[in-house]
């Protein structure tokens, strides 16, 4: 429990500090003085009801005709404090929940945690983060505010319904137990404390597995969600491959994970119901019962009675908030759980620990670029071929070169300070530096975030990110750059979007680029002609290319190949990937 309720604190403070926090406490304080009010009306109710149950035993018409127009008074007051305050309620949600979601954003995106807390590059994995920041969040913030608010203002009608249920059961109960005389003052309220421990014990009991078996539907959801994008991400190779039965199967395999865990869930839930629900259904009445025996002895009116089990009801009700809340307890504390854990996880990925994360990364305010003793692993602790030292300096052009699979992508990343596995060291001049994949990400807000990306459109200039695409032989997308949703990328191919993202060089103008075979869907005159162009508008960018073809286009270029010599160009020099000393070549067009 004390877990529990330290992560809640923990997501409660990311979600209510920083700057217009005072706004969130103003609306919390007006939602709770609106609960307040409806406990005001609650007490009205009970000494309503002997007003009007004794105006019936009496036969007078008048008094129930006045006391049912005070009823529709009570139910209009109760109904607007109700109205008011949930207003209120889903007002302060909303900007608790934006501030908690950014929060979570920001610790999500900061150090790339997005990027090391993937499965297969941490030890311990964050499955499903979208759905944990995007409805994870959510929940939270409706759980936090209806439970608190419902707790606190439970708590302060107890102390009013119990000093009303005092002061009306103050007629004792007399009994014999195993021939001693018993005489229980005041057994009214005595009974409704052990009446509700005794359930919330029950309670608590049947319902232990629900937490776990909340946490892990909500994983099995998300997992279904996230089949279902890819496949809609993955539409063109779905197609061409007529892997629809593949797709079916792996969706049923998802689905059958949800049906598993959902008749774990609704088995504990219904368990758990064959208590709760008998008791929801007699909380109201066995208050009339435990007061039979002061009725009958004349102690009190029907009014009075009446009266007494209302209040008896309304002490029992709030008693039972751990009863009637367990449900939403048990969800409260798995979205808790889920949401801790993310915000762990970003503070510390944690890698294998067979891998090593020994990567000195001096930055200097200009310079070369430098690699020395750079040797890397995969997240697991696996060597790779070893990477020779190099040294770049602006406007000069590395060719790195290998086989498939052998880690020219992952030399890459290191270099861009993205791969912390390994030893050496990766020596950046502090300039702008951007990179450049197979396949670039397109973006649903169209192709101008697309072509400036990671710049915002509107700082660019709509002639600037026109003038950038028809230099890389898009002219005849121009006219896409006013749709502002998927449509621009309809018939979009590779090679498309290849030159889209030369676009984005040309207006980032970077100082170091990195071309991660960004360029392998183009034939080899119009790659010859864009990398031309690259070089021509980037005179003094240090340009690092992986390619299968030799980019021969940017001008002379140094070689650096991972995992053996150049062979086929014996009269060449390399960079060679042995222990001995490397030399450098250089290669003209």
């Amino acid at each position: 429990m004390g877990v529990v309720l330290r992560r809640i604190f923990i997501l409660t403070r990311y979600a209510v500090s920083g700057p217009g926090s005072w706004f969130a406490y103003l609306l919390y304080s007006a939602a709770l003085g609106f609960q307040f009010a409806g406990v005001w009306i609650s007490v009205q109710q009970i000494a309503w009801s002997k007003a009007f149950y004794d105006a019936l035993e009496n036969r007078d018409a008048g008094a129930a005709l006045t006391e049912i127009g005070h009823f529709g008074l009570l139910v209009g007051a109760s109904a607007t404090f109700y109205l008011a305050g949930n207003w209120l309620k889903k007002r302060l949600m909303l900007f608790l929940r934006q501030r908690l979601t950014e929060r979570v954003q920001d610790m999500w995106l900061a150090n790339k945690a997005y990027w090391h807390l993937r499965p297969g590059y941490s030890a311990l994995p964050v499955d499903n983060p979208d759905q944990r920041i995007a409805e994870d969040c959510r929940q939270f913030v409706d759980r936090l505010l209806k439970e608190t608010l419902d707790l606190i203002s439970r708590i302060v009608g107890l102390t009013s319904y119990l000093a009303v249920l005092w002061s009306l059961s103050s007629f004792p109960l007399a009994l014999s137990l195993f021939g001693v005389d018993i005489l229980i003052s005041h057994y009214m309220v005595w009974a409704a404390f052990l009446y509700v421990a005794l359930s919330s014990l029950i309670t608590h009991l049947l319902g232990r597995p629900i937490k776990g078996l909340v946490f892990s539907q909500e994983r099995q959801e998300a997992n279904f969600r996230h089949a279902l994008i890819q496949l809609r991400d993955g539409a063109d190779e779905i197609a061409q491959a007529s892997g629809e039965e593949a797709e079916r199967r792996r969706l049923n395999r998802r689905f059958d994970a949800i049906r598993k865990n959902w008749f774990q869930l609704i088995n504990a839930e219904l368990l758990l119901g064959l208590f709760v629900r008998p008791y929801f259904q007699t909380v109201l009445r066995i208050p009339t019962f435990l007061a039979l025996p002061a009725y009958f002895a004349g102690s009190v009116t029907l009014g009075g009675l009446m009266q007494l089990a209302s209040a008896f009801s309304q002490v029992t009700t709030s008693l039972s908030w751990f009863i009637f809340s367990y449900r939403d307890l048990a969800e409260f504390a798995a979205v808790a759980e889920r949401l801790d854990l993310l915000i762990k996880a970003t503070q510390a990925p944690s890698s294998s620990p067979d891998a090593v994360c020994d990567i000195e990364r001096p930055r200097l305010p200009n310079g070369p670029l430098q690699l020395y003793g750079l040797a890397l692993t995969t997240p697991q602790g696996k060597a790779l071929a070893p990477v020779p030292d190099l040294k770049l300096n602006p406007g000069e052009t590395v060719w790195v070169k290998g086989a498939s699979g052998v880690g020219k992508s992952t030399l890459l990343s290191a270099i861009s300070g993205l791969w912390p596995y390994g030893a050496g060291m990766v020596s950046l001049p502090e300039v702008k530096l951007l990179a450049l994949p197979q396949v670039p990400r397109v973006f649903p807000e169209g192709l101008a975030h697309a072509a400036t990306y990671p710049q915002d459109p509107g700082v660019v200039g709509k002639a600037d990110i026109e003038n950038a695409l028809q230099k890389v032989g898009l002219s005849h997308r121009v006219a896409a750059l006013n749709q502002s949703d998927e449509e621009g990328y309809v018939g979009l191919s590779v090679g498309e979007r290849q030159r889209l993202a030369l676009a984005r060089v040309l207006l980032n103008r970077p100082d170091i680029l990195i071309l991660d075979e960004a360029t392998s869907a183009l034939d080899a005159r119009s790659e010859a002609e864009l990398l031309t162009l690259l070089r021509c508008e980037l005179p003094d960018a240090m340009i690092i290319c992986a390619a299968h073809r030799p980019p021969e286009a940017l001008g002379s270029f140094k070689v650096l190949e991972l995992g053996g010599s150049l062979a086929e160009t014996p009269s060449s020099e390399t960079i060679m990937s042995f222990e001995s000393s490397p030399t450098f070549a250089t290669f003209g067009n």
